[in-house]
Order: structure tokens, then C-alpha cells, then sequence
């Protein structure tokens, strides 16, 4: 099972390692933070139940396909210069 995302950016404001993991049924949030010269620059945690249906929220392969559609938002978010 995948634990989470991992990328790194350059872009124009500099270089960013973009993360995003699933925290588990037992803690059920996905969290994507922002990272610069190791540094925290943005934190987002979102619980399933934001995102996914209760009949989704034990499945594996929907948690794994939210987590991946988190961290592209992310992605698009940080390089249009919408997120910081």
C-alpha cells in the first residue's frame, strides 16, 4: 500500500518538496505540507470524511486515488502561485 506522495518543484519563487500522506483508519486524515530549504511553509490536513463518502472511507484503493488527487491539487496550486 502506498503511504504517500512525494515531489519536488522548482519554480520561479524557488525550490519546493511537495508531500502528501494518509495518516490511517485509525487517524483518518490526509496531510500535504509544503516544504523549502526543510522548512514548513504550508500544512493541509483533511479528514475522509471531507472528501470521501462513509461507503468509500475503508476502501484502500479510494483513500489511495484521494490522497493522489490531493497532492496533483497541491501541485497545481503551488506552481499557479495560488497557494503561498
Amino acid at each position: 500500500m502506498e503511504k504517500g506522495y512525494n515531489t519536488d518543484i522548482d519554480h520561479s519563487n524557488g525550490s519546493y518538496h511537495v508531500q502528501t500522506e494518509d495518516w490511517g483508519m485509525d487517524n483518518p486524515y490526509l496531510v500535504s505540507r509544503v516544504y523549502q530549504n526543510g522548512r514548513v511553509l504550508k500544512s493541509l490536513k483533511i479528514p475522509y470524511a471531507e472528501i470521501l463518502p462513509p461507503s468509500q472511507r475503508q476502501s484502500g484503493q479510494a483513500v489511495r486515488l484521494a490522497m493522489k488527487i490531493q497532492h496533483q491539487k497541491i501541485l497545481d496550486l503551488l506552481v499557479s502561485g495560488q497557494l503561498l
